[in-house]
Parts: C-alpha cells; structure tokens; sequence
C-alpha cells in the first residue's frame, strides 16, 4: 500500500487540476465486454478503511451504473489537454447506442488488476474494486440542493473503488 499511497502524493494535483479542467474518464465494461466511458468531473481520493480509495458518483440512470453494477469495477483515467473534445463526447452521449471509443478514436486495453478500459495516451490511470457503495438519500440533503442537482430526482449512486494499481508518467 505504502507504493499507492506515495504514488497518489504525486499524481493528485495533476488529476484534481485535468478533473475541473476537461473532467476525468471513468472506464467500465459489463458482463459483455464491451468498454465504456463516461466524464466525471466529481471525485474524492483518500484514505477509508485503511485503504486507498477513490470515490465516484454515478447516476443510476446512467448506462455506466448498469457496468459498475454488474463488474464491480471501474478505472480513473486522467486525460491530457488535447483529449477535451474526447472528454466532451464521453460526458454527452451515453454508450447505449454509441461506442465512445470508436467516436473519439481513443484506444484502450483492459486494466492489469480489473478488465475495466486504461485510455492509451492519459498519463494516469487508478484501477479501481468497489468495495462498497451507497446510493444519495434525497431526503437527507438540503431542498435546495435537490432542487439544483436532483431537480428529476435521478440521484448517485457512490461507488467506494479501492485503488489497486496506479499507472503515471507525470
């Protein structure tokens, strides 16, 4: 662990920067195989359990629940500057109907440690196990906060992912 968590001393600057520049792509792939992305612009890294964690927010609308859902794990894969036009198409259209790799024209392989996509070319990638989730309770948050965000009452599910293996060339 003592590698991970040295490793994310490093990278955390370069990937809360890309998160509210372009946002971050969250890899999945379901019981069929097929890789998705989606751009996610929240995000929380730290410590829980005494384990590395990285936290993501999923609408259970999204085609991404559906992945996360049925394989328990997901990357974090930090884009480079000139991956926003890609970044805008993975946080626009949803991998129901299209194939945001073949759109994009963004490569990947499966992770070393999850068969979640690591984007060729993004200088950081987290391979990520939920280890636990729990969906956003409406009731409990402010009125006014689930009037902004949850206006169509389509809350997050968070995904607790325990940080397996970090990839970085920064």
């Amino acid at each position: 662990m003592s590698e991970i968590l040295e490793s994310l001393d490093k990278y955390m600057p370069t990937t809360y920067n890309a998160m509210r520049k372009t946002g971050l792509l969250l890899g999945s792939v379901g019981f069929d195989g097929k890789p998705n992305l989606m751009t996610i612009g929240w995000g929380l890294v730290g410590i829980i359990w005494a384990k590395p964690i990285f936290l993501v927010a999923v609408r259970i609308s999204r085609y991404t629940y559906r992945l996360l859902e049925e394989s328990g794990e997901f990357t974090v894969n930090v884009p480079t500057e000139d991956m926003d036009e890609a970044c805008r198409i993975c946080g626009t259209t949803s991998g129901r109907e299209v194939d945001k790799f073949k759109k994009t024209g963004l490569n990947w392989r499966r992770g070393v440690l999850v068969k979640a996509p690591v984007v060729e070319g993004c200088p950081i990638v987290y391979e990520c196990r939920v280890l636990y989730k729990d969906s956003v309770k409406l009731q409990t948050l402010p009125e006014d906060l689930v009037e902004n965000i949850y206006p169509r009452r389509d809350w997050h599910t968070l995904y607790y992912g325990e940080i397996l293996k970090i990839h970085g060339k920064v």
